[in-house]
C-alpha cells in the first residue's frame, strides 16, 4: 500500500480532530478545574489502624482516581502535633484541598484555618474543627448508635446493666455518646456500670486488658455498648475468655469482614451493629471536596446514612464477607450524597 503525504496529512488532521473533540467532550462533562486532570489534593489522618480505615483510604483513592486527582496521603498515627504539622505540609506542597480524617478539636482547629487562609478548600471527617467554611463529613453517628441501641432494647428489653467503651475528645465518640445519654434519659432501667476505653494500639488488645478488669468487678453486666468495632473486638476477646458469651450481648458501630465472621460464630455476644460502608464514606469525602473546588456548596453537614446489621441477618442471608453485605445489601454499597450529575461514580460497572 502506497502511503502519499496527502494521506498522511489527512490521517493526521483527523486524528487532531479526534483529540480536539475528546478534549471538548471531557471539558464539557466535568466543570473546572476538573476539566483537566492532575488536580491535586491532600488525605491528612490521624486514625489508620484497622479495617474501616483501610477501606476509607480505598474509598478516596477511588473517587481520586475517576475525577483525575493526584492524590497526596500524609498519616499522623494518631499523632496529634504531627497532624497539625501535616497540613502545613500539604500546603506547602500547593495542593488545591485538604481532607482532615479524624484527629482532635484543639489541635486541627487551628490547623484546618490556616489552610482556608491559604485559599485551600477543606473538608473534615469525623472531626469537628469548628469552621463554618469546612463542610462536616459524617456518619450520622447519632443514627450509628441509635439503630444499634435501639436493637439493645429490642433485644434486652428495657432494664439492663451496660458496659460502655467510650473515649472523649473524637468527635464520632462524642456524637455516639450524645444518643447514648439520651437513651439513659428514656430508659430508667438501663444502668451504665462500668466506662471504660483506650485508643492506645493495638486498640482491640488495649480495650480487652480493660475489659477484662471491668467484667471482673462488674459480674451484673449483662450488655455491652462498644461503639466502635475495634472496642467490640477488644469486649469479645474478654467475654469469651470469661466463658460469658452467652449472658453477654455485644452492640456496636462499623462493620469489616472479620467483624461478620465474629458476628457468625457459634453463640457469639456480638449481636449487632450499624455501619456505613467506609469505602463509601470515603468516596463522599473526595466529592465534598470536589464540589467545593468547583465552585458548588455540598453543604456544610454532608451525612452518609447508617444501615443495622444483625447477627440473624448475616446468618439468614449467608452473609460472609463485606463484598456479601454490598451485593444482599445495596443500600450498603452506595451512598447518593454530594453526587451531582458532573460527578463520576466509582461503582459504576
Amino acid at each position: 500500500m502506497n502511503i502519499t503525504r496527502r494521506v498522511l496529512g489527512k490521517v493526521a488532521l483527523g486524528l487532531a480532530g479526534a483529540t480536539m473533540l475528546m478534549q471538548g467532550a471531557f471539558a464539557a462533562d466535568k466543570p473546572a478545574p476538573f476539566d483537566k486532570p492532575g488536580v491535586k489534593i491532600a488525605l491528612v489522618r490521624y486514625l489508620s489502624t484497622g479495617y474501616f480505615f483501610q477501606a476509607y483510604l480505598s474509598g478516596v483513592e477511588a473517587q481520586s482516581k475517576a475525577l483525575g486527582i493526584d492524590l497526596r496521603v500524609l498519616d499522623s498515627r494518631q499523632d496529634a502535633a504531627l497532624q497539625s504539622d501535616m497540613v502545613d505540609q500539604a500546603i506547602a506542597l500547593g495542593v488545591q484541598g485538604i481532607i482532615i480524617q479524624h484527629g482532635l478539636t484543639e489541635s486541627m482547629k487551628d490547623a484546618a484555618q490556616r489552610a482556608v487562609d491559604a485559599g485551600i478548600k477543606v473538608v473534615a471527617f469525623d472531626v469537628n474543627v469548628e469552621n463554618p467554611k469546612i463542610p462536616q463529613v459524617e456518619q450520622s453517628d447519632k443514627d450509628l448508635a441509635r439503630l444499634a441501641l435501639e436493637q439493645a432494647v429490642k433485644d434486652n428489653g428495657e432494664s439492663w446493666n451496660a458496659g460502655y467503651v467510650y473515649v472523649a475528645g473524637i468527635a464520632p465518640l462524642d456524637r455516639r455518646n450524645e444518643t447514648w445519654v439520651d437513651v439513659k434519659k428514656k430508659y430508667a432501667g438501663i444502668k451504665e456500670a462500668a466506662m471504660f476505653g483506650t485508643l492506645d494500639n493495638p486498640i482491640a488488645n488495649s480495650v480487652a486488658n480493660q475489659a477484662r478488669s471491668v467484667l471482673s468487678a462488674h459480674p451484673d453486666i449483662n450488655v455491652m455498648f462498644a461503639p466502635y468495632d475495634e472496642f467490640a473486638k477488644g469486649v469479645k476477646i474478654a467475654v469469651d475468655e470469661a466463658g460469658l458469651n452467652k449472658k453477654i450481648k455485644i452492640y456496636s458501630a462499623d462493620i469489616s469482614t472479620s467483624d461478620i465472621a465474629a458476628m457468625r460464630e457459634p453463640d457469639s455476644a456480638w449481636a449487632a451493629t450499624a455501619a456505613t460502608n467506609p469505602a463509601v464514606v470515603g468516596q463522599v469525602s473526595v466529592r465534598a471536596l470536589a464540589q467545593l473546588l468547583a465552585g458548588e456548596d455540598p453543604g456544610h453537614n454532608v451525612i452518609v446514612p447508617p444501615t443495622l446489621i444483625t447477627q440473624k441477618e448475616l446468618i439468614d442471608k449467608d452473609i460472609k464477607n463485606m463484598e456479601d453485605l454490598s451485593a444482599k445489601l445495596p443500600q450498603f454499597a452506595h451512598a447518593d450524597v454530594a453526587m451531582p450529575a458532573w460527578m463520576p461514580n466509582p461503582n459504576a460497572k
